[in-house]
C-alpha cells in the first residue's frame, strides 16, 4: 500500500514539476514516469524497514 500511494505522490509532484518548468508533454510525461518510479523504490525500502521492525 506505501508502495502505490508513494508512486502516485511522485507522479503528481514529477507532473507538477515539469509544469512549472514549462515542459511540453513527452517531457511532463517522462518527469512523472520517472518521479513515480523513484517514489515506488523509496516506498518499497519503507516497508521493507517497517516489515524488518515490526516482525
Amino acid at each position: 500500500m506505501i508502495v502505490i500511494i508513494a508512486a502516485l505522490v511522485g507522479a503528481i509532484l514529477g507532473g507538477l514539476t515539469a509544469k512549472r518548468r514549462k515542459g511540453r508533454l513527452p517531457d511532463i510525461l517522462q518527469y512523472i514516469i520517472a518521479y513515480a518510479i523513484a517514489f515506488a523504490v523509496a516506498g518499497f525500502i519503507v516497508t521493507l524497514v517497517i516489515e524488518k521492525i515490526v516482525s
